[in-house]
């Protein structure tokens, strides 16, 4: 839910028989934070309900001394959440948009995104610099971020300084930066800052123009690529990016599409409502194509102007460090 929050969900949990519900999440105290979050909105919804959080440790949570991209699992932060869903121990999950492969697995849908927080991408200072920019931080600076979508697009935009891993979670991280002398800075997500209620440590908002965020803040961390999106008239705007690794190739560009959202549900009620892996009942089945579609066509432009090779490249040169 880092930007996005989403619940995947079974078939079976609409059973009126059903009064407890069982509601899986990672360990982590931001993931429990989104988790408690959606729970008190489900409880509003359904007072009838009850509802118990169930916690558990993922292989991302457990591997902490290697490169997120180089561990070579699709989800890490997912897949023990996944198992317990298929065997029938939780109902529903609570997920990171962002931490979600991009294909569910076979009869797992999104039953619901929560409200997008800020998607951008935040600076944390060590305290010596405070009140300091990414522009501003001396040459050879290192900044840490577990994410080859951000150390690309920066090291591009601010060459003076260094991009280093930093793993672990919030909490190690901000340890991490303010007590060991390894980092200047490190960046983070918005939201994550935000729900954790640390916005006083936010230094630095990065704009689109320095750093663009991942698919469903966000489409994970371990490939350099990178989308914008803002709804303006009617139009989708949608610009989409790829990065090599040190950031010195890219290729951008920009589609728009109609998104028209009836006041009226003009389709009529739809047989097989999932779409992309999302059942959204309440909202028409067109502005979803529409969106669909517009992501589809950005993507097939960025492949024709040579953004395969660009990743090809990219994946290559990550498993041989």
């Amino acid at each position: 839910m880092s930007g996005n929050g989403n619940a995947a969900a079974t078939a079976e949990e609409n059973s009126p028989k059903m009064r407890v519900i069982r509601v899986g999440t990672r360990k982590s105290q931001l993931a429990r934070i989104q988790t408690d979050s959606v729970v008190a909105t489900l409880k509003a919804l359904y007072p009838g309900l009850q509802f118990e959080i169930i916690a558990m440790s993922t292989t991302g949570d457990k591997i902490l001394d290697t490169a997120l991209s180089k561990i070579g699992e699709k989800s890490l932060f997912t897949k023990e959440l996944e198992h317990a869903l298929e065997k029938n121990e939780v109902d529903l999950v609570v997920h990171s948009l962002k931490d979600l492969p991009t294909v569910l697995p076979p009869g797992f849908t999104i039953g619901a995104i929560c409200k997008r927080e800020n998607p951008h991408d935040a600076v944390v200072f060590h305290p010596k610099f405070v009140g300091k920019t990414l522009e501003t931080l001396p040459e050879k600076s290192v900044v840490g971020t577990s994410s080859l979508r951000r150390a690309a697009q920066l090291q591009r935009k601010f060459s003076h300084l260094e991009f280093r891993s930093i793993r672990g979670n919030l909490n190690t991280r901000l340890r991490k930066l303010d007590e060991q002398q390894e980092f200047s800075a490190i960046i983070l997500a918005t939201a994550g800052l935000q729900r954790m209620g640390w916005h006083n440590r936010v230094g630095q908002i990065l704009h689109p123009e320095e750093c663009m965020y991942a698919v469903g803040q966000e489409g994970g961390c371990s490939v350099p690529v990178a989308v914008h999106t803002a709804m303006k008239d009617g139009q989708l705007y949608l610009t989409g990016g790829v990065w090599s690794l040190d950031g010195s190739d890219s290729i951008q560009d920009t589609m728009q599409a109609t998104i028209h959202v009836p006041a009226q549900h003009e389709d009529g009620p739809e047989d097989d409502p999932q779409l992309v892996g999302i059942t959204a009942r309440n909202i028409p089945r067109g502005p979803q194509l529409a969106a669909q579609n517009l992501g589809i066509s950005l993507a097939n432009l960025l492949l024709s102007k040579g953004a395969k090779n660009i990743l090809d490249v990219a994946r290559q040169l990550n498993d041989a460090h």
